[in-house]
């Protein structure tokens, strides 16, 4: 049984991944620091140039259907990317034989993706001393 997926939404300053359930279940939520999805974008687009709605698929898949991007918080996050030189884009046709615009991850982005991960896994490092303290 898979575990009910997370929808990744941003509101201002703050990334809100919100469980797909009932009113109930629906007051779960983690609140985490911005650039969560862009950190998650340059990872995928590590992997060679894709379209945005696979984007969306593939982090959807490595993350065991738990993350779910949805189109109004992937697109401003594939333009802000572009914007910082992070990432460019291609016009392409897709597997689907559809046109579709092709994102790349550039030199500029790779260092970044290297920056972004070396603090996400200092931020992770400390949260969980602080959630398992040595005994």
């Amino acid at each position: 049984m898979n575990p009910s997926p997370f929808t990744l939404t941003f509101y201002g300053k703050l990334a809100i991944f919100s469980r797909r359930m009932s009113t109930k279940e629906q007051k779960e939520r983690i609140e985490l620091l911005q650039g969560t999805l862009d950190l998650l974008i340059l990872r995928t687009l590590l992997l060679g140039p894709t379209h945005g709605h696979a984007i969306a698929k593939a982090i959807q898949f490595r993350s065991d259907d738990v993350l779910q991007v949805e189109q109004g918080s992937l697109y401003p996050a594939l333009h802000r990317l572009i914007k910082r030189g992070w990432i460019s884009v291609e016009e392409g046709t897709s597997e689907n034989n559809r046109r579709a615009k092709f994102y790349k991850l550039t030199a500029k982005g790779r260092r970044q993706l290297e920056l972004e991960t070396s603090k996400w896994d200092k931020l992770a490092r400390a949260i969980t001393r602080i959630l398992q303290p040595a005994e």
